[in-house]
């Protein structure tokens, strides 16, 4: 019975989610499987990814072949390396000791890498946010300012139309003060 390890897909319209599963090449995409390996979630950022790499690598050990997405996923996480660390001690070219202590660095490097990528996106998400505040904060200061100027011109027509008044009512005092005193 050939076996396949492949992504068994979850997860509603859009928002897809994955088992990591060994299964029957015969068996459809969403049934029946052999066994399930792990998960996949490709909607975050660095995506998400659970993979029990021992039961993995025995599936591979026995002949499983993973499809190419699958295959990215097990190197990802190591379980091609350790099947072929565990060939080598097979072979005669390795201890058992020898390999997992290359295992274990290779995993220490990955880690770092995860945590480097994970720092940098939340700087860049931390960047994307403060020059965001910052748009928004001049984009208030130049409401501010056109909403002062479109008050100024208002400010300064009362004035003048205060001061036309003033000049009319001075020089129509004078005239009642002249009838008057002709009378």
């Amino acid at each position: 019975m050939p076996v396949k390890i492949r992504l068994q897909r979850h997860g509603r319209k859009g928002k897809p989610f994955y088992w990591v599963v060994a299964a029957d090449v015969r068996a459809k995409r969403d049934g029946k499987f052999l066994a399930k390996l792990g998960t996949y979630n490709p909607n975050t950022n660095p995506a998400q990814i659970e993979l029990d790499v021992d039961a993995s690598v025995q599936w591979l050990q026995n002949g499983a072949q993973p499809t190419d997405t699958a295959k990215r996923i097990l190197s990802y996480k190591g379980a091609l390396l350790k099947h072929h660390l565990l060939g080598g001690v097979a072979k005669g070219a390795l201890t058992e000791e020898q390999a997992q202590a290359k295992f274990e660095a290779w995993l220490e490097e990955k880690s770092g890498k995860v945590v480097a990528k994970k720092e940098d996106l939340a700087k860049a998400k931390e960047d994307a946010k403060a020059k965001a505040l910052e748009a928004e904060k001049e984009v208030n200061e130049k409401r501010k300012a056109a909403q002062a100027e479109a008050e100024a011109p208002a400010e300064e027509e009362v004035a003048e139309e205060t001061a036309a008044e003033t000049t009319e009512e001075a020089p129509a005092a004078e005239a009642d003060e002249n009838k008057e005193a002709e009378a």
